[in-house]
């Protein structure tokens, strides 16, 4: 992942955990993608579950995410 200014923030439904903070995010367009929480997230010990509406900056070809804000519902 690159700068922040080149990654277009998107929102989403976190749809599954995984191992190592890693999660299955559905986008609002309808497709799904491997996400995994920022480092500021982490470092404040924000939790994000499933059903959570998250904002993610995807990678230039769309395959990744990270989670950089949870959203309020």
């Amino acid at each position: 992942m690159g700068n922040q200014s080149d990654e277009k923030p998107v929102s989403g439904v976190v749809i599954d955990t995984l191992p190592n903070l890693t999660f299955t995010v559905e986008l609002s367009d309808g497709k799904t993608t491997l996400a995994y929480v920022s480092g500021k997230m982490r470092l404040h010990r924000i939790k994000v579950l499933v059903g959570d509406k998250v904002e993610l900056c995807l990678s230039p070809d769309g395959e990744r995410g990270r989670i950089t804000r949870r959203l309020n519902q």
